[in-house]
């Protein structure tokens, strides 16, 4: 009888899958500290802001981008230079029956350009997988009153989820991978 209660319990435990830091997954999951970020968030349309900005700048934003530059900010954060991606709906997988194939996937484009100042911490700020160009992060937070290089707007994060380069996908990756 504790035999067979100590094997469903491992069975269950096999079953489980946690997509990890990076995401990996069928479909992409918020990492717990993301989904409270989220609360009340919208997601950051930058022709919407162009024709209402102080209507946006009244709320919490949330945006996926693509690092283009870091340079040091202002109270020890970075501003970072983001070409902002669409989230796929499903994430891209080598082989649809081992989730740990997947990554995340965001459009192979952007379509607007924000800046956004972090406070990075730890592995993010310093060494080979810190913030830089072609990481991909999910930014949660508020549009300053400041415009950024270019007149674009800036986001203060108060939430960041970095994804270092090669460690997620672009949608054109989908066509590379059945060749």
């Amino acid at each position: 009888m504790k035999l067979g209660a100590l094997a469903a319990g491992i069975g269950l435990v096999a079953a489980c899958h946690s997509p990890g830091l990076y995401g990996h997954a069928a479909n992409y999951a918020p990492a717990d500290d993301e989904a409270r970020a989220l609360t009340g968030s919208r997601e950051y349309d930058p022709v919407m802001y162009t024709r209402q900005p102080d209507e946006w700048k009244k709320s919490t934003v949330s945006l996926f981008g693509v690092v283009e530059s870091r340079v040091p900010g202002q109270g020890g954060a970075a501003l970072l230079k983001l070409g902002v991606r669409r989230l796929e709906p499903r994430n891209l997988c080598e082989n649809e029956k081992d989730e740990d194939t997947c990554r995340v996937t965001v459009s192979d484009k952007p379509f607007g350009v924000v800046y956004a100042l972090a406070l990075l911490k730890g592995d993010d700020d310093t060494g080979p997988r810190a913030v830089g160009p072609n990481s991909l992060l999910r930014i949660i937070g508020a549009i300053g009153q400041e415009a950024g290089p270019e007149g674009a707007p800036v986001v203060h994060a108060t939430y960041a989820r970095h994804w270092p380069a090669y460690s997620y996908v672009t949608k054109a990756a989908a066509s590379d991978m059945r060749q």
